[in-house]
């Protein structure tokens, strides 16, 4: 079985008449403790698979790290109630962790629930550079591999799912989640861990299956992703971050059709 799906017995609708009860598949949903040198810090609804790229990515996306280099290891535990995931820091970050008042309770809809000032959420984010260029041409497959990636999704309907694409289209990774925050931060930290890895900055853009919210860009533009291409529509903070931020901010995508917010000039019909 899939992991991250679980089937219930229903009854349908079909019509206008009711169905004999059958099997339906839904997509698990869990509460996730990120847990910091044994000091919890956040609780996060998600579907609980790929949890380790979950963990390193919220932690760069809410600023915890720097690099990946500063967790000395990542340890999965499921509970009665839920799972938590152990994250050892580096006695620095962790020091800095601490006297950080967080009180967060995790909602699968939205990306800053519980941040205590507006300060903090209204982060400045340095300028990316404009290294990458890419022919919207070269994207008209992108939205196949946003279903492809969803295992659960596409059993469940349950799920938004997040995929990086090189400059000329071509899938590097995908992740999905029953939160779209989540589903970035997983894919997200999957990229910085393979970049850790091999040592090199993989240049490429971002697809999402959601709308582009002010969270979604920031957690794109803090990781240095320079292109971030959204099905549905953006915000006016959203445009206003990636204005800031110097990232090219693309909403209702539809293969080769889309609406540029932000930065068009990385981007070329042909």
């Amino acid at each position: 079985m899939t992991v991250g799906i679980k089937n219930f017995n229903v009854n349908k609708f079909k019509h206008g008449q009711l169905q004999p009860s059958e099997d339906d598949t839904v997509a698990t949903e869990k509460p996730v403790a990120l847990i910091y040198n044994g000091i919890s810090h956040v609780v996060m609804m998600a579907t609980p698979k790929d949890l380790n790229y979950f963990a390193i990515g919220f932690s760069l996306t809410e600023k915890i790290i720097e690099s990946v280099s500063e967790i000395y290891s990542i340890d999965i535990i499921e509970t009665v109630q839920g799972i938590e995931v152990h994250i050892e820091l580096s006695s620095r970050r962790f020091m800095q962790l601490k006297e950080k008042r967080r009180n967060l309770a995790g909602r699968t809809g939205c990306g800053i629930c519980g941040t205590e000032q507006i300060e903090q959420v209204c982060q400045f984010i340095p300028p990316l550079l404009s290294n990458d260029k890419i022919r919207l041409s070269d994207f008209h497959h992108a939205l196949d591999y946003l279903t492809q990636v969803q295992t659960v999704g596409g059993q469940t309907g349950c799920t938004h799912s997040a995929v990086w694409l090189d400059l000329t289209g071509n899938f590097i990774a995908g992740f999905e989640d029953i939160g779209r925050h989540v589903a970035l931060d997983k894919l997200l930290g999957y990229r910085a861990k393979i970049q850790q890895e091999t040592k090199q900055n993989i240049q490429g853009i971002i697809l999402v299956s959601s709308r582009a919210s002010y969270e979604m860009v920031q957690k794109t533009a803090r990781c240095g992703v320079e292109i971030l291409f959204a099905v549905s529509a953006a915000t006016t903070m959203a445009i206003e971050l990636a204005k800031q931020s110097n990232l090219t901010l693309v909403g209702f995508f539809r293969n080769t059709q889309g609406v540029i917010y932000t930065d068009s000039e990385r981007i070329t019909e042909k």
